[in-house]
């Protein structure tokens, strides 16, 4: 037993640290981060923050590239010479900006079912258009936050307990304290103006981004498709692609255990410098293969 916690102590001690920043979705919170954030170990720092546009941030909503800014800003705030970005949803769209606007600050990206070629679908399209995007949006947010709370106390009274992060995770989402905002709408808004006005400049980008790259992704995401994130791992050139089964596009929430192991190991290759590991990889519950 002595052996081999002397040995496991030795490995720690020949992995780097990294600081790692995670960047929430659209909507999302910090919250959404942590069981993740529990989950890594000790030598991964990791910090969330709300993007600009919501919850605590005194920044105004903005577009891939305004993110980009406000998360270098960030780092020289919190004097971090290099981090990993770790973005779910439209937060990937975040890392991969800031990854082509600043690559010497940007370690890796970590990709959690993330925006990115082909992703768009009609509702998009119809929440960005002039005028039936601002009615949709604020009907969706004026009665949206209220189904979701009445659905989560239904919940919980059947229950008889608190919910987990991972159990009802879009009335979670759409439900929590800070969607009721009257404004929040506007910055959803503005994201699905934005995403569909920089989607094809950040796919041109794609090829020029040389960092190591780790797309999660499950089959079943409603929202992103897989094309997606085959996409991404097909352009980018320093890039895995690893499915999560089961958890649907709130991985953060879903497969907090998954997405922890995965970062953890994705860092550790880094550190050992295994070229070897292979591009494509799925994963269920406990078990991982490879994807022909």
């Amino acid at each position: 037993m002595l052996a081999s916690q002397e040995e496991s102590s030795d490995t720690s001690a020949a992995l780097g640290t990294h600081e790692l920043v995670l960047l929430h979705g659209q909507p999302g919170s910090p919250a959404d981060w942590h069981q993740v954030a529990a989950r890594l170990p000790a030598r991964l720092h990791a910090v969330a923050a709300d993007r600009p546009g919501y919850g605590s941030s005194p920044l105004p909503v903005g577009g891939f590239a305004a993110n980009a800014r406000a998360v270098i800003d960030d780092l020289d705030a919190r004097r971090i010479d290099r981090a990993v970005l770790v973005g779910h949803s439209f937060g990937g769209g975040v890392a991969l900006s800031a990854a082509s606007l600043a690559p010497e600050r940007v370690e890796a990206v970590v990709l959690l079912a993330s925006v990115g070629p082909e992703c768009t679908n009609v509702w998009d399209k119809v929440l960005a258009a002039p005028a039936a995007g601002p009615l949709c949006a604020l009907l969706a947010w004026q009665l949206t936050p209220w189904i979701a709370r009445a659905r989560l106390a239904v919940a919980r009274r059947r229950a008889g307990r608190s919910l987990r992060q991972d159990e009802h995770v879009n009335w979670q989402v759409w439900g929590h304290k800070d969607n009721a905002r009257g404004a929040l709408w506007r910055t959803f808004l503005a994201e699905q103006r934005a995403m569909l006005a920089e989607l094809d400049e950040l796919e041109r980008a794609l090829p020029k981004i040389e960092v190591p790259a780790l797309v999660l992704a499950d089959p079943q995401d409603r929202l992103v498709p897989l094309g997606t994130a085959r996409r991404l791992t097909q352009l980018l050139p320093n890039a895995r692609l690893q499915l999560i089964n089961g958890a649907g596009h709130h991985l953060p929430r879903r497969a907090s255990g998954a997405v922890a192991d995965a970062i953890d190991a994705f860092l550790s290759a880094m550190d050992g410098e295994q070229p070897d590991s292979p591009r494509f990889v799925a994963h269920g519950p406990r078990a991982a293969a490879l994807v022909v």
